[in-house]
């Protein structure tokens, strides 16, 4: 039987990190997370594909993913990069570490939940979900993968999970009140020192 490279599972790419890349004068980072073989059935016989699923992020609060499928394993990776980068979504952080407040995303039958944490916690997450917070730039997070363990289910509920994520600033002018309203007044001059940097 033929060796099917895989990642997630314990596959040799596991972490893979490519080069970072310029595009359009902002540096890139992007993280293979998934790569696996498919088999198209047709008249002859089999025809192999390679199936890529990459994580794009510049490590300031920009990330996307995006999936690709081709021939060769470089042709499949460069379709999931290219993807990526058109998927970008902006993630709000708090100290420009972590996030705001915790939150759940879903996806199918995949469920994550995303807990912000103080400082020097680091990332504690599982292979997929790492992969996205490292490219996002998250340095302390603590990440809960609850059902699905299909790579595609759980970049895509952890994404899910992101973009419900909100800062202070967005929820007070939603509300229209102050920064200083939402967290109180011994936290303001911080709140608003972040108000400012999201």
């Amino acid at each position: 039987m033929a060796h099917q490279p895989r990642e997630g599972g314990g596959g040799g790419n596991r972490g893979r990190e490519r080069e970072r890349e310029r595009d359009g004068g902002e540096e890139l980072l992007d993280k293979l997370v998934n790569i696996n073989r498919v088999a198209k059935v047709v008249k002859g016989g089999k025809r192999f594909a390679f199936a890529a699923l990459v994580v794009v992020g510049d490590q300031k609060g920009r990330v996307g993913y995006g999936a690709g499928k081709a021939r060769e394993v470089p042709e499949a990776i460069r379709k999931a990069t290219e993807r990526a980068k058109r998927t970008m979504i902006r993630v709000p952080m708090k100290e420009g570490r972590t996030l705001h407040h915790d939150v759940v995303g879903h996806f199918g039958a995949g469920s994550v939940v995303l807990r912000s944490c103080s400082a020097g916690t680091g990332i504690i997450a599982g292979g997929p979900m790492r992969a996205v917070f490292e490219a996002l730039g998250i340095h302390d997070v603590v990440a809960k993968s609850i059902g699905s363990r299909n790579p595609h289910n759980m970049v895509k509920a952890t994404f899910d999970g992101l973009a419900r994520a909100a800062s202070p600033r967005s929820v007070a002018q939603r509300r229209g009140k102050k920064v200083s309203d939402l967290l109180g007044k011994r936290d303001a001059p911080e709140a608003q020192v972040e108000a400012e940097h999201v």
